[in-house]
């Protein structure tokens, strides 16, 4: 299952992916798909299943002096599209890509000073590496704990200090069993963790976001709220819960899963629209959120359009930004794939990513700019070098 460029075209990107049992097995794949020379990163996306230490051993004692990151999922993109219960990899290697990565022990009480010490060690390792590399040629990527509920803490000291870099990024995930999320990098599956990926790269390529959702024009006002354990009491000065299925058209016992995703919530930020998805209605009324909310923010209903066509149009877009990438590095949310399995279009989107040169995972959420998101398909485009 390993892509690799046409023999005097090498683009120094190589792709793969694993369904391997064992530990040992999946490793020895994944170096022989990935492995090239003057390597300057590897990233993993990896099933809660086969994420044991002895695999994070083996990996980097393969690639040794190589940054070699990664996560766990709720599921991988691969060369082949969507899969469950492997192991996705990407290879990037010097002089088409310089990369630095560090890691976050403990993401709890991440402060402004960490992303400061965290952005700056990333740029120090770039500058070693290739002196007067100009920042425009450069973009981050964060992978961390989806379980935390740190994300807006970290993500927000991260973009305050990269400035003009341009950031996404997922959470990882397990398999919907929502009880332990891990982070990998100096050789170790760590827990509440983060890792920040600082890439420059002399191809030409492009930050993306999508969401497939039409906004409708009636407001909410959050007008009590808990941000630090995501939950809304209040909306409108009505129960949370009631006012939201007053406003999707439904009684509050409808409630369910399947409505949440069709309408989610989204919040403009600089006429952007940024995804808020609900988790879940608490027994007093109150709604529990993917994403941390605020009191005073002012959230549309949004209905959910055609996520195949939109990732159609998504597509065309990277064309006209890059024409065909050499890989698109994607993080899909989970929300999105359930999705596609209820309405039937797994195969066809699946075929679409592979078609598309995407690697990835399925997230418990994305982090675009200075903000984490739900329900939202972000990555980089990397396209061809002249």
């Amino acid at each position: 299952m390993t892509a690799k460029p046409p023999p005097g075209l090498d683009q120094r990107i190589r792709r793969t992916a694993t369904v391997a049992k064992t530990a040992r097995q999946a490793v020895d794949e994944l170096r022989a798909g990935l492995i090239q020379d003057d390597l300057s990163l590897v990233m993993l996306f990896c099933s809660p299943a086969l994420a044991q230490d002895s695999l994070a051993n083996a990996i980097s004692s393969s690639f040794p002096g190589v940054p070699v990151v990664g996560c766990t999922t709720a599921g991988e993109i691969t060369p082949s599209g969507y899969l469950h219960n492997s192991v996705a990899g990407v290879s990037l290697a010097a002089p088409d890509f310089v990369a630095a990565a560090r890691g976050v022990e403990d993401i709890r009480g991440f402060s402004v000073a960490d992303g400061r010490q965290l952005v700056q060690g990333c740029l120090r390792g770039i500058e070693a590496k290739a002196p007067g590399w100009p920042i425009e040629k450069m973009f981050a990527m964060l992978l961390i704990d989806g379980l935390a509920a740190c994300e807006e803490s970290v993500v927000s000291a991260l973009h305050r200090e990269l400035g003009p870099i341009p950031l996404f990024g997922g959470s990882a995930g397990d398999e919907l069993s929502f009880a332990t999320t891990k982070v990998l990098w100096d050789g170790t599956f760590h827990q509440y963790s983060a890792v920040l990926i600082l890439v420059a790269t002399n191809h030409p390529f492009h930050v993306f976001k999508t969401e497939h959702f039409g906004i409708s024009g009636e407001k909410m006002v959050v007008t009590a709220a808990d941000p630090v354990r995501r939950i809304v009491t209040e909306i409108n000065a009505e129960p949370a819960a009631e006012e939201y299925a007053r406003m999707v058209g439904v009684s509050t016992e409808r409630l369910t899963p399947m409505i949440f995703a069709n309408h989610p919530v989204v919040v403009r930020v600089g006429n952007v629209p940024y995804v808020r998805s609900i988790q879940k209605v608490n027994s007093d009324g109150s709604l529990t959120f993917f994403c941390a909310i605020d009191e005073g923010i002012v959230l549309s209903v949004a209905t959910a359009t055609d996520i195949e066509a939109d990732l159609a149009r998504l597509f065309d877009e990277i064309g006209r930004q890059v024409m065909q990438p050499e890989v698109v590095i994607g993080c899909d949310c989970i929300l999105r794939n359930l999705e596609l399995r209820k309405k039937g279009g797994m195969e066809r989107a699946s075929k679409l990513m592979a078609a598309h040169n995407v690697i990835g995972f399925n997230t418990y959420g994305e982090q675009f700019h200075a903000m984490h998101v739900n329900q939202t398909f972000t990555g980089v485009a990397i396209g061809r070098r002249d």
